[in-house]
């Protein structure tokens, strides 16, 4: 009997053991169904993210193509309106000069055939007489009216180019380039500055993209640009050297900055001191002063990493490509001499500030912000901007 009811025992506790099992068994499944469920619905959604968060960025880059197709279209009818219908006197004199050329060449432009004593003269721009006399040639006035909208034209989409690489901000791109272009409408006409204000704005863009990437075909760039100013208008060769300025300028106030030059001096004299005395206790001052400076030399280098890196209101770089710079800027300086006018891109701007044209000539006359009511209002608006708002612009610009 207690057999029988040991095994009895045995059954039961055994069909528990097998209930309890199954019972687990089926938990486990139905957990593991869950997690298979749960799974499935996190990739889901993983992939209903991805896919929402890619169809954006495929937007905002065909927004920003189609934005910036209607800013150009919209800039290249601005500029186009600005150029003046009427034709100055120097446009016809260009006319002439390029007629003069075309018929006799460039062998001798040395003297003005036009003066009744035949002066010695530099022809200033050349090139840009010959191709408005080609212009004229074939289209009449009509031509160069054309002409000029279409060099307006390509110096505002230029000019809306490099405030777009420069902001990163399309709409402020586009704005800047409205009022700049506004700004300098008084000097749109058909003459050959119209063609440097496009030639300086390239090279403010190739010099900027050199420094970036250090591409040779921008530095071939800087060094054709000036070969075109000296033919094209010599009178603005030396001002093609200005614009490489503020990057050199940056360069060598970082430069100065990183040295360190008061303490590295008091540190010397510390160590001529401690050479030339005898003194034990003077020695060990200057030890623990020459160990004083080098502990600030230190914290003066981490402060200026924290300032360089979260900058106030204006951004620094320093740049070991500037000294690229300056050699491709060398080697531009003697391509004044590709000119078959002489030596007129060294020479035509001192002898033109020598004579009586800076009191007449609207080119040659110097900015004064008190006689020019927009450009002063342009410099407040931007310092507003530049105070009071979270902006900050680099020390070049």
């Amino acid at each position: 009997m207690k057999k029988e009811e040991n095994n009895g025992n045995e059954i039961k506790l055994d069909n528990k053991v097998s209930t309890e099992s199954k019972e687990n068994v089926e938990q486990t499944v139905g957990e593991i169904v869950e997690n298979n469920n749960v799974d499935t619905k996190l990739t889901a959604e993983q992939e209903i993210n991805e896919n929402t968060k890619k169809e954006p960025i495929n937007l905002t880059k065909k927004d920003g193509i189609i934005f910036h197709i209607i800013a150009v279209i919209c800039i290249a009818i601005f500029c186009a309106a600005l150029a003046p219908k009427c034709l100055q006197n120097d446009t016809y004199y260009t006319i002439t000069i390029g007629e003069y050329i075309y018929n006799n060449g460039i062998s001798d432009l040395t003297q003005d055939v036009y003066s009744w004593h035949e002066l010695p003269y530099t022809y200033p721009h050349w090139l840009y007489d010959l191709g408005m006399f080609l212009i004229y040639n074939s289209f009449g006035h009509t031509g160069i009216y054309v002409s000029t909208m279409i060099f307006n034209a390509i110096l505002g989409i230029s000019v809306y180019g490099l405030c777009n690489k420069k902001s990163k901000n399309k709409v402020v791109s586009l704005i800047v380039t409205f009022a700049a272009m506004y700004l300098v409408k008084s000097f749109v006409a058909a003459r050959a500055q119209l063609v440097t204000f496009i030639l300086f704005v390239w090279a403010i863009l190739a010099i900027e993209k050199f420094l970036e990437t250090k591409k040779k075909r921008y530095a071939c760039l800087l060094v054709l640009i000036p070969i075109l100013i000296t033919n094209l208008h010599c009178a603005v060769f030396p001002f093609y050297f200005i614009l490489f300025l503020p990057y050199i300028g940056e360069y060598l106030l970082l430069v100065l900055e990183d040295l360190d030059l008061d303490l590295r001096l008091f540190k010397r004299i510390f160590k001529l001191n401690k050479k030339i005395t005898k003194k034990e206790d003077k020695k060990a001052a200057c030890d623990r002063k020459i160990e004083r400076i080098e502990k600030d030399i230190s914290e003066r280098k981490r402060k200026r990493e924290i300032i360089r890196e979260k900058p106030y209101k204006i951004r620094v770089t320093k740049n070991h490509v500037v000294l690229l710079l300056v050699s491709i800027m060398a080697v531009a300086a003697l391509t004044g001499f590709l000119n078959p006018a002489g030596d007129g891109a060294y020479t035509y701007l001192y002898k033109t500030l020598q004579g009586n044209t800076t009191d007449s000539i609207n080119e040659h006359l110097p900015l004064t912000l008190i006689e020019n009511t927009e450009f002063a209002i342009t410099l407040v608006v931007f310092l507003l901007l530049l105070i009071f708002t979270d902006s900050k612009i680099k020390l070049s610009d």
